[in-house]
């Protein structure tokens, strides 16, 4: 049975999106449980904009929101089984769900299809995640020609169909309160397998070693999976940007780039640190990591409100274009390395991303053709990077160095606050954590 929170949070943002649709029906449902092999199943995880509404964590599960005159939240769910209950534990049932979370009414699920085509009567806009599962489409489709069957009756099926995403992802990019709160617990359970992992890791070891204990501190805390797939790449592989191999073993000298953060109540955090697997950066290794860090803190002063979304990636690649000329590793001026884009053979992604119930969450990053402003209450990542591999006219010293730092950041109204500024990043910082005992 999940820990109850206060569902008058739900019940609000669910006002909130019926005041934006202002007249008609959506539809969302949960995320399928997914078979991962014969009867069994890989760990549940409900859909992010179902919950963001609801609170309700058990499959099998749609939310049903009517705008307009009458207004009604419904929800569809699992009934009451003493014998499931038994095998697969607790379900709340539709009475007790409608109850604990608020919801003016609940149904067993089987019943959907049949409320559902009472539900869409003379409404004049179906929602839904239009296109996201071609069942949904059809399913809902199939209801729809249903009501308009009754149109001799004068019941009139929905003659708009949108996508109820484009309300909920707007909703969604603004943190409230307790979203921050959240995401402030999960950065810190993250920033702590980030200090484990630095303490831990010696040559020798295996990158999945290294994973195990990423692992162990996240669940130990609460945490019980990660936000994604860890990144745990050393030497060589840290320049493969989504290498997710995690099993090679680690060498004296080398670099080792960990791109790890943990989920917590449906809250994704992520960071990215690189260091020594010995603990000492090298003199070519240290150059790259201070011209990354350097990039990084142009990017994270840039990262405020009023500024366009697009104001720390350029802030950043100043910083970059002229440490990667100071390498020897472009040529020319700042101005044509950015203008003729040869950075992009070292940094060849962008340096952010939205963060929320989703690792790259939902929001524009454009208003029509123009990048929109920060605002508070917005979450990003702050990620530069600066990956080398081996080449002709590139310094020796300097293949197969792979460096990214990344932060959660989220703006305030005053500026910014970093969430994960408790996980080291300094050289002097990391060196120190992994001094040997």
């Amino acid at each position: 049975m999940q820990d109850m929170t206060d569902h008058a949070l739900y019940a609000e943002r669910r006002k909130r999106l019926q005041a934006k649709m202002q007249h008609g029906i959506a539809v969302i449902p949960t995320a399928p449980e997914m078979l991962r092999n014969a009867d069994t199943h890989y760990d549940y995880r409900h859909d992010s904009h179902f919950h963001y509404l609801s609170g309700f964590a058990e499959p099998e599960a749609v939310l049903v929101l009517v705008a307009g005159d009458k207004m009604e939240t419904i929800l569809f769910c699992r009934e009451k089984n003493a014998e499931r209950e038994v095998w697969d534990g607790f379900r709340y049932g539709p009475d007790a769900a409608a109850q604990q979370f608020g919801f003016d009414a609940a149904y067993p699920i089987a019943q959907l299809d049949e409320k559902l085509s009472e539900l869409m009567g003379n409404q004049p806009t179906l929602f839904y995640p239009l296109g996201a599962d071609a069942n949904w489409d059809a399913r809902l489709l199939r209801l729809r020609e249903a009501v308009k069957a009754k149109s001799r009756q004068g019941i009139h099926a929905p003659a708009e169909l949108r996508d109820v995403r484009d309300l909920l992802n707007e909703m969604r990019l603004i943190k409230d309160v307790h979203e921050q709160d959240i995401m402030r617990r999960a950065a810190a359970i993250s920033c702590g397998a980030h200090r484990r992992a630095m303490r831990f890791t010696r040559p020798g070891m295996f990158e999945y070693e290294v994973e195990a204990e990423l692992l162990h501190e996240f669940c130990r805390h609460g945490a019980r999976q990660p936000a994604y797939t860890s990144i745990v790449a050393g030497g060589a592989n840290a320049c493969t940007l989504h290498y997710v191999g995690n099993d090679a073993q680690l060498k004296d000298g080398d670099l080792l780039l960990i791109d790890a953060g943990c989920e917590l109540e449906s809250y994704a955090s992520d960071i990215t640190r690189t260091f020594p697997v010995n603990g000492k950066f090298t003199p070519a290794q240290k150059d790259v990591y201070e011209i990354v860090l350097a990039s990084q803190a142009a990017a994270i002063a840039a990262a405020k409100p009023g500024n366009l979304w697009v104001a720390p990636h350029d802030a950043a690649l100043r910083v970059l274009a002229q440490g990667f000329i100071d390498l020897k590793l472009c040529q020319g001026s700042v101005e044509s390395v950015l203008e003729t884009e040869s950075y992009k053979q070292f940094y060849m992604h962008r340096t952010g991303h939205w963060l929320g119930m989703d690792v790259h969450d939902v929001g524009e990053y454009k208003t029509g053709e123009q990048w929109r402003p920060l605002q508070a209450g917005m979450t990003l990542t702050v990620e530069p990077g600066c990956y080398i591999r081996p080449g002709d006219g590139i310094p020796k010293e300097l293949w197969n160095i792979g460096i990214r730092i990344e932060d959660d950041v989220l703006i305030t109204a005053q500026g910014n606050e970093v969430l994960t500024q408790d996980a080291p990043k300094t050289v002097r910082e990391i060196e120190e954590i992994m001094r040997y005992e």
